[in-house]
């Protein structure tokens, strides 16, 4: 690569809030370089023409034309991480010689160890080997959900707790409440663990929103979440 200190990154995704959340991850690591962004492969394609890219952030299912189909036109395609919500298309993007294989919602653990990755393939040092990445603060941070037919963007400091209920889960906030169709283990892939906690296995709650607690509940506002047998000592570890 000409830049052996900057990996240029491009994000070609159909969905605005998967481009925003990765677009976020990149901008809190040193070495990554956002140069541009694309809502379909036809765009991304006259892009390249114009402008040099190391890694793409690559969605499969696209309109027009997919992903995978994208990376074979390419004559000397740059390194790839495909970004996805379906688990099916793992076999053909690892054929691909692609770096990683991320699935929506992508956690930002998850996307460090692709980027860890793409380091080691491009001879840069690792996210160990650097300085750590620039704080993301709570008062800042959100995730979307899926509800009512759209993706709803909710503040990390809202939520209070989370509730399973089934194929479903409750995301209780401080003004109010939504359902997203996920299971609560999906969810909670996609919380950060320094400011949430699984209390139970219906339950997920806000370490900054808990008034108080003993060896069976937490008490969030007037709710009484229930501490599981199997979660206690984590709990118990974590609370103090």
């Amino acid at each position: 690569m000409p830049d052996t200190t900057t990996i240029r990154c491009l994000i070609i995704d159909d969905e605005p809030p998967a481009r925003e959340i990765i677009r976020r991850y990149i901008n809190d690591i040193p070495n990554l370089q956002l140069v541009a962004e694309c809502s379909n492969a036809m765009q991304a394609l006259v892009l390249l023409q114009q402008s040099a890219a190391d890694l793409l952030f690559l969605d499969i299912r696209m309109p027009q034309l997919s992903g995978t189909d994208f990376l074979k036109a390419l004559q000397q395609p740059p390194k790839v991480i495909f970004t996805t919500a379906f688990p099916d298309y793992a076999l053909e993007g690892y054929d691909l010689d692609a770096v990683d294989y991320l699935l929506k919602p992508i956690r930002f653990d998850r996307f460090i160890k692709a980027i860890n990755k793409a380091f080691q393939q491009t001879g840069l040092k690792t996210m160990q080997e650097q300085a750590p990445p620039r704080e993301t603060h709570q008062q800042d941070s959100f995730v979307y959900f899926r509800a009512d037919r759209k993706m709803v963007k909710v503040m990390l400091k809202d939520i209070l707790y989370l509730e399973s209920m089934k194929d479903y889960v409750k995301v209780v906030m401080t003004d109010g409440a939504l359902i997203t169709r996920q299971s609560i283990t999906s969810v909670e892939a996609m919380l950060p663990d320094k400011w949430f906690i699984r209390s139970h296995r219906s339950f997920i709650v806000s370490l900054a929103h808990i008034r108080s607690f003993n060896n069976e509940l937490i008490e969030i506002g007037k709710a009484e979440i229930p501490i599981g047998k199997l979660y206690r000592q984590t709990v118990m570890k974590v609370l103090g």
